[in-house]
């Protein structure tokens, strides 16, 4: 599958804007494009995330540890523990998911 950047789905889920970019059965990336005021809860998925920062800078809670985090920084959040981000510097973050969330489609 080869999605264009003109063909990405804008979406939005629990108040953050993203963008779908593509997905199989087995996975899933997303562009997440975090403004200030964005507060995704703290929350849990059957699905292992892992992200690439693009853009900003944030405090991300995985498990009860806190991490800052900026550009060029990554990270992988198994399935089915607890996180959250909070946005300190707007800016953009690759997500990927496996399998994907069914929640963003």
């Amino acid at each position: 599958m080869v999605v264009k950047s003109n063909e990405a789905q804008r979406k939005c889920f629990l108040g953050v804007d993203f963008l779908l970019l593509s997905h199989g059965p087995e996975s899933m990336v997303t562009k997440m494009l975090y403004k200030m005021g964005d507060s995704p809860p703290l929350h849990k998925h059957p699905n292992e995330q892992s992200g690439y920062v693009i853009s900003g800078s944030y405090r991300i809670v995985i498990d009860g540890v806190a991490h800052e985090i900026g550009q060029g920084d990554s990270y992988t959040v198994p399935r089915d523990v607890e996180h959250s981000i909070e946005i300190i510097e707007p800016g953009e973050v690759l997500d990927f998911f496996s399998p994907p969330r069914t929640d963003y489609l």
